[in-house]
């Protein structure tokens, strides 16, 4: 086994001291907040004795000829992050999580994904970063791919301890922290409905409102008013969440769905489109106020069904600002890797995802949020000052494109990402609704006016 000593923690607290690939395993829900599923995790070392620094996480791709540029991209982003914020690492962890479909085994979920892993410890040796262990965590069970020796590492792999029986469970739960479940969880949170007769009757919810407000939107001297109708709205469903009896997560998400109803749900939706609405709906981000907006953004992402699933950028980076204001920094990379990838140009979503990813301190853009809420509401300028001060610092982002391997094996040129047309959920022809043609269109211009003038898109 690869002896392998961490301590995680800030100097002046209590150290953990972690021992080889088992310890390891157990110690990432707790690093991460939650238990990654279908994740490729990395964390970057430094020092002697490998005091944890940036980690990252990215889904697994599922096509195998996209691992080798996937892998050449974390590592890279891993590393130059960390020469940011900490200095250049000495050593590198990585896990591959994803369980057998099946349950069947994971034995062989971990030799399919050896290529990867294996292009992973190149991509980072190839920058004079050594990866120290590579763990598969698959069905209950952790293997190495770093050690040889079937004594401690046999091939059907090791069981997973059982949880709240290890030593950093202990030393997690008497600091604070809580895994909230696993990844899949919490994006269910945020997922826009399935059930056929619920988003029916939403997306004609929708469909009602837009020939209405859309055009408002577009209209300079209305789109006051439209702002003002939405935030009064928006407040009314807060303090209607906010008396509601509270109730465990699943059960209160569902309970919220039902205080909300679809047209109202359809009306703030459309609203929190325009941007200055939506920086404005960012003040709520403190105390009592902040839970129930928090829980608003949910109700409101989950109701952005059909074609309408781009529009759920607004609730889900409202979503993940109120949590990352708030601390629970798990819970604000969920909802903005969602975000972005409802709408990859969302530029509020992006700053706030590198912010956060950068470890920045939240307090600067609370402090102007809080400032604003004491006149007519937040200046835009000063908001994007704050975020593009964010992006100054050069923080990257996590979020990794998904990129084509040549047919020649070679390299790409640099180009602007598009994401594939399929991406985009359009109603089909036979679907189309007396609007769609005019107000459709209109819809999708409101979410992109801010393009063009000084009403950027953020």
């Amino acid at each position: 086994m690869n002896k392998h000593h961490e301590s995680t923690g800030p100097a002046a607290e209590q150290q953990i001291t972690l021992r080889g690939p088992a310890e390891l395993a157990d110690a990432l829900p707790y690093l991460m907040g939650f238990y990654p599923n279908d994740s490729v995790v990395m964390v970057a070392l430094h020092g002697g004795r490998g005091r944890f620094g940036g980690r990252l996480r990215l889904g697994i791709p599922q096509a195998p000829g996209e691992w080798g540029p996937v892998a050449d991209q974390l590592a890279d982003c891993l590393v130059s992050g960390s020469e940011r914020r900490e200095g250049r690492p000495d050593a590198i962890v990585l896990f591959l999580c994803q369980d057998s479909p099946d349950g069947s085994g994971g034995r062989l979920t971990m030799e399919r994904l050896r290529p990867f892993a294996q292009r992973l410890r190149t991509a980072c040796g190839a920058l004079d970063v050594p990866v120290l262990e590579a763990l598969c965590i698959s069905d209950g069970r952790y293997w190495s791919y770093c050690c040889p020796d079937p004594r401690c590492c046999p091939d059907q792999g090791n069981p997973l301890a059982m949880p709240g029986t290890t030593v950093m469970a202990a030393a997690a739960a008497y600091a604070g922290v809580h895994v909230r479940g696993t990844l899949r969880d919490m994006e269910a949170r945020l997922q826009p409905w399935r059930a056929p007769a619920a988003v029916t009757a939403q997306e004609e919810a929708l469909d009602r409102a837009g020939p209405a407000l859309v055009p408002r939107l577009l209209d300079e001297r209305a789109r006051g008013e439209v702002a003002a109708e939405t935030l009064r709205l928006a407040r009314t469903l807060m303090d209607r969440i906010e008396e509601a009896q509270p109730a465990p997560p699943a059960l209160s998400d569902a309970g919220d769905d039902q205080l909300i109803g679809s047209d109202e749900a359809a009306a703030v939706i459309l609203g929190l489109q325009d941007r200055e609405t939506r920086d404005k709906a960012a003040a709520w981000m403190e105390g009592a106020e902040a839970q129930a907006a928090l829980r608003l953004w949910r109700t409101l992402a989950r109701r952005c069904v059909g074609p309408y699933a781009e529009h759920a950028a607004a609730p889900l980076t409202l979503a993940g600002w109120v949590s990352w204001s708030t601390g629970d920094e798990p819970g604000a990379r969920v909802a903005l890797t969602l975000a972005l990838r409802a709408d990859p140009g969302y530029t509020f979503a992006q700053l706030l995802h590198r912010a956060c990813n950068e470890g920045l301190d939240p307090e600067a853009l609370r402090r102007c949020l809080r400032e604003a809420a004491d006149g007519a509401g937040p200046d835009a300028r000063a908001v994007e000052a704050v975020m593009d001060t964010a992006a100054d610092r050069g923080a990257t982002s996590l979020r990794v494109r998904k990129v084509r391997p040549l047919p020649d094996g070679g390299r790409r040129r640099g180009r602007a990402h598009r994401r594939p047309s399929a991406g985009r959920v359009r109603p089909s022809p036979a679907s189309a609704r007396p609007w769609a043609s005019d107000a459709g269109r209109r819809s999708r211009e409101a979410r992109r006016y801010g393009r063009r003038g000084s009403r950027t898109r953020r």
